[in-house]
């Protein structure tokens, strides 16, 4: 290919969140860089790309969701056949759009992306946004052109650290500047502090509990709270003076702007997005899958930006004898701030784009 056509990119990725908002970030930066790049996003129908994809601008194409099988039943006995025919979809994909690259941010479209790519020789860029790495990204990740990462520490081959892709409005968001503005629209007094609670899109019992039960100690002692329950759990959490209660927040960017210490589980996604604001948190890892979210919170409650609580020992009484303290310490808080703010990395989007671009023009 030579310089003057567009580089034709591929990327793969999908299921939850935490690929899909990657991927998207990724992508408004190739554009924005490269507005000749043609970009095509490969994902299934049932997960989050399905509708955000296509929201944003890119052309998504789909395949089945071909899960591999965990333990030998019918679906293991179906899984060659049906893998095998995703695995031609993509390659019929790959060579009718005469795809220059193929970039891989983890989920079920990877492994059959990242096979045909390997078939073809369409050189190949991997992202890895946990610190454990899946099966989907160490597969790819044996012929990748650049393995990139979110964190340090990974076992993968040559792998690199860039951060965490993620959208301009939290990547490059000035808290200081903002804070006002978004406690007044958040319906918050702007001059007194703000513990941010957060489960994620899907909420965590855990926290909605421990904080609807210490509320009202937390607003005796001047804390307010913007409590983000998730959808369909903001039931029976009574919203009062100073106690915000919402599902969902569509623009993240105006509750770390509003906060000073967020009450949050660590998702790789979530801790990179704390520490590109720069805000101190206190992580409360999910006590199921294979340990990683732990894993993701660590270094960054090494580097002093976090604390960290097992699930387990969450409670009313945990968040009024730490939580509670912490809120009205100003020092501390700042000193957190600051910390967290030197271990996180703003301009992922940027380097994850000219890293895939690069590759393309090279092919």
């Amino acid at each position: 290919m030579s310089h003057t056509s567009a580089p034709r990119i591929l990327l793969a990725g999908g299921g939850s969140a935490g690929h899909v908002s990657p991927l998207l970030a990724t992508a408004a930066q190739i554009t924005r860089r490269s507005p000749e790049a043609e970009v095509l996003v490969l994902g299934t129908q049932e997960g989050l790309e399905a509708d955000l994809v296509p929201a944003a601008g890119y052309e998504l194409a789909t395949i089945d969701k071909v899960p591999f099988p965990r333990r030998p039943n019918a679906a293991a006995l179906r899984f060659p056949g049906r893998f095998a025919g995703t695995l031609r979809q993509v390659r019929t994909l790959l060579k009718e759009r005469r795809i220059d690259v193929v970039a891989g941010f983890g989920g079920y479209v990877c492994p059959p992306a990242y096979l045909a790519a390997a078939s073809l020789k369409v050189p190949l860029v991997v992202h890895e946004a946990n610190r454990r790495p899946g099966l989907a990204n160490r597969l790819g990740a044996r012929r990748a052109a650049a393995v990139l990462t979110a964190f340090d520490g990974s076992s993968l081959p040559g792998a690199r650290r860039i951060g965490m892709p993620m959208r301009e409005g939290i990547a490059h968001l000035d808290r200081d500047a903002e804070r006002e503005r978004a406690r007044r629209e958040l319906g918050l007094a702007p001059d007194r502090p703000v513990l941010l609670a957060t489960g994620g899109s899907l909420g965590a019992l855990r926290l909605n509990t421990a904080i609807a039960e210490a509320a009202e100690d937390l607003l005796a002692a001047g804390v307010q709270i913007l409590h983000i329950t998730g959808r369909g759990k903001a039931e029976g959490i009574t919203e009062r003076e100073g106690h915000r209660v919402l599902e969902y927040v569509s623009a993240m960017e105006d509750a770390y702007a509003a906060a000073d210490l967020a009450l949050t589980r660590s998702g790789a996604g979530t801790v990179c997005e704390l520490t590109a604001v720069g805000l101190p948190a206190v992580l409360v890892p999910l006590p199921i899958g294979n340990g990683e979210q732990a894993l993701n919170g660590q270094e960054v409650v090494s580097a002093g930006g976090a604390l960290m609580v097992p699930d387990a020992e969450l409670d009313a009484a945990w968040l009024r004898s730490r939580v509670l303290p912490l809120m009205q310490d100003t020092a501390r808080l700042t000193a957190m701030a600051e910390a967290s703010r030197a271990f996180g990395i703003t301009d992922a989007a940027e380097q994850m784009a000219d890293v895939v671009t690069g590759v393309a023009r090279r092919a």
